[in-house]
């Protein structure tokens, strides 16, 4: 059976890795990683900070010829080399379907993506500008969450493999659920997606798989599981109540 996706598992090569004490090799999630299987559609990644989930989103994306810094494959610009060697241990297993599009997002570097487009389009070219791609306006131009989302309106045209390093970052919740609407219209043009993420928004979409990087490391684990959803359905439901708990303090006394 041909597998419908482009990339099916991630797994490491073990047996190259002399040692397990140096980071990121040492975070749990990395150290314990066996077979990584991966959701035709959407897969989740989930994780407190420095759990290692953008480390793992890098690692696959530079081991399918991305950029570290993002973009598509053509994009070859480095403003300083902070990629980890993990890349170098994995080992990718892919469908037969080949990808027509594909694109790295990470949204701490994506500033710097947006100037390269800029230095690529102010020297001469045959062709039309870099930035026609992204729908004509500089992205340097916009805030950043309009840049994003004109990055997945007009950049991603499906029938692709899509990699989003906390593309929520500079989103609003209604502009999170416009990424999911948008999100959903190229998987339904046979695009995958694997995301790292800590929206509860966008890891809602249905049937999608969500792994959580944690001490125990990298499982799979179910949406109204996940720590996202169950603090932020607990704050809705009694805000009041959650803010005493976290704001309480003992009443300063003042003067002798």
């Amino acid at each position: 059976m041909i597998a419908p996706q482009f990339v099916v598992r991630v797994s490491l090569r073990r047996d190259a890795i002399a040692s397990f004490d140096r980071y990121p090799l040492c975070i749990p999630a990395i150290r314990s990683l066996g077979d990584w299987e991966l959701h035709p559609r959407v897969t989740f990644v989930i994780g407190e900070n420095g759990s290692g989930k953008s480390t793992l989103l890098e690692a696959l994306a530079v081991s399918l010829g991305f950029n570290p810094e993002g973009g598509s494959r053509n994009f070859r610009f480095g403003t300083r080399a902070s990629h980890s060697e993990l890349h170098r241990f994995m080992r990718v297993a892919k469908g037969l379907r080949r990808p027509r599009d594909g694109f790295f997002l990470r949204a701490e570097s994506f500033f710097n993506l947006a100037t390269e487009i800029e230095r690529l389009d102010s020297g001469p070219a045959s062709g039309p500008p870099v930035i026609a791609s992204y729908g004509g306006r500089p992205l340097h131009e916009q805030s950043h969450g309009e840049s994003f989302l004109a990055l997945m309106m007009h950049r991603f045209r499906g029938n692709g493999i899509y990699i989003l390093d906390e593309p929520e970052a500079a989103l609003s919740p209604q502009r999170q659920l416009a990424m999911l609407s948008r999100m959903h219209d190229l998987v339904l043009a046979d695009s995958q997606f694997i995301v790292a993420t800590h929206s509860p928004l966008l890891m809602a979409y249905p049937d999608a798989w969500i792994y959580a990087c944690s001490a125990d490391g990298l499982a799979r684990i179910e949406y109204a599981e996940t720590e996202h959803y169950r603090i932020t359905r607990d704050f809705l439901a009694n805000p009041e109540r959650m803010l005493r708990v976290l704001l309480d303090r003992p009443t300063p006394r003042h003067g002798p």
